[in-house]
């Protein structure tokens, strides 16, 4: 009897935008795989009936995202210590039959600054923005030895609750402090939705950093947003926030469907081409 076809999803609301269909699918096709990753729309009073009934449905386990990563962390069964520290599911899989929630995102960041910037994890990091993608990030600092962590938000009220949570190491601040905070750090890591497509803006002057410092957005339309292009001026080592989306997929492919795929340059110029908006007269 031929084994089923391996499934999983992507599921939030709305779903649309997601590129993970992209990245799985041609990760899929690149390792000859029977399997299906496809998106699916689930509103918030629907979700805890859609993971009741995942496995009933075929599936093997999926992607969570916005605005479902918090109801996840307090609905799967187990969940890793990366989902525990930063609060919320992004990745589910099955264990025989119990449900399990993990949170890769951390590993997208690190992983992204490994393959751009050798070395990254020296010297003082400045998170601008306080939200659930700059938990991640700390999670991802902290694990890789950064000893001094400053958070850097607009309600300092929130940033002092992520020094609370992340504990030693990690400092909390005013819009105004960010100046001075510059001036020693050696990766500066923008969080806040400030540069993406349609909320054009400058979250940091990164002309005040030294010039050993790394700069990295996490924010990947447009892929060079104005910090990143401004520290480029400046001479700075820039990374874009693509990576992160990419290498956070590769530990849920791996369970799923049991090969650890690679994030190469021929993925990426997949999705970049996919980021380019096409004219009215470029569709088909």
């Amino acid at each position: 009897m031929a084994e089923a076809m391996k499934k999983a999803f992507v599921t939030g609301h709305p779903i649309k935008h997601s590129r993970s269909p992209m990245i799985h699918g041609h990760w899929l096709a690149k390792h000859g795989i029977d399997g299906s990753y496809q998106a699916i729309d689930v509103a918030p009073r629907d979700f805890a009936d859609f993971l009741a009934n995942m496995q009933a449905n075929g599936y093997r386990g999926g992607n969570v995202t916005i605005p479902h990563k918090e109801a996840a962390f307090a609905r799967v069964s187990r969940r890793d210590h990366a989902a525990d520290e930063i609060g919320a599911v992004n990745t589910l899989w099955l264990d025989d039959g119990t449900l399990w929630g993990g949170n890769t995102d951390g590993h997208g960041f690190a992983a992204n600054l490994d393959d751009y910037a050798a070395g990254w994890a020296n010297g003082p990091a400045v998170v601008l923005g306080a939200g659930g993608a700059s938990r991640a990030v700390i999670h991802a600092l902290k694990e890789r030895g950064v000893g001094d962590i400053r958070i850097v938000n607009r309600t300092l009220a929130r940033a002092i609750e992520l020094r609370d949570r992340f504990g030693a190491g990690v400092s909390a601040h005013e819009l105004a402090a960010t100046a001075e905070l510059l001036g020693d750090a050696g990766l500066l890591v923008n969080t806040t939705a400030l540069g993406m497509q349609g909320n054009e803006g400058l979250p940091a002057d990164p002309t005040l950093l030294p010039d050993h410092a790394v700069v990295n957005d996490i924010v990947y339309v447009p892929l060079e947003t104005p910090l990143l292009a401004a520290a480029r001026a400046r001479g700075l080592k820039t990374v874009d926030g693509l990576g992160m989306l990419l290498n956070q997929a590769v530990p849920g492919f791996e369970r799923w469907f049991g090969v650890r795929p690679k994030v190469t340059a021929e993925l990426r110029a997949l999705i970049v081409a996919d980021l380019v908006p096409k004219s009215p007269a470029s569709k088909p």
